[in-house]
């Protein structure tokens, strides 16, 4: 089991409050997106551990990626309604259809966050249709 980068201390410190149920679950949730981004980082060849213990910022940025994508898991599993991430209505003889975000319930990252941590670069290349060379 490798680092957790973030604790339910820093959720609360946050003002995000919790219940005894969601501070269990956040415990689990917490060491799972760690592990998650973990396994993310080793596909980009990142040490995640390495980068975390070096710098102090990187280190900040991880906890509070790990944070927001617990935060979400635990916001779709609560009992108030989920965010929606798409709703339409008619009203004659009433139909309703919604969409949420993270129907799932699961743990996920964000794009923009993993772009912020280094995990995500855009790639680009060209490849040559037409030979050139002459032989």
């Amino acid at each position: 089991m490798g680092t957790v980068y973030a604790s339910v201390e820093d959720i609360a410190s946050l003002g995000i409050q919790l219940t005894a149920t969601q501070r269990d679950a956040a415990e689990i949730l917490l060491s799972t997106a760690s592990s998650k981004l973990r396994l993310v980082a080793k596909k980009h060849n990142v040490d995640l551990d390495k980068e975390v213990s070096e710098d102090e910022d990187y280190s900040a940025a991880v906890k509070s990626v790990v944070i927001q994508s617990v935060t979400r898991a635990l916001n779709s599993i609560s009992d108030a309604s989920p965010a929606l991430s798409q709703g339409s209505e008619i009203n004659g003889s009433y139909s309703i259809q919604m969409t949420y975000l993270n129907a799932g319930q699961s743990l996920y990252f964000l794009r923009n966050e993993l772009k912020d941590l280094g995990l995500l670069r855009q790639v680009y290349g060209a490849i040559e249709i037409y030979d050139t060379e002459k032989e």
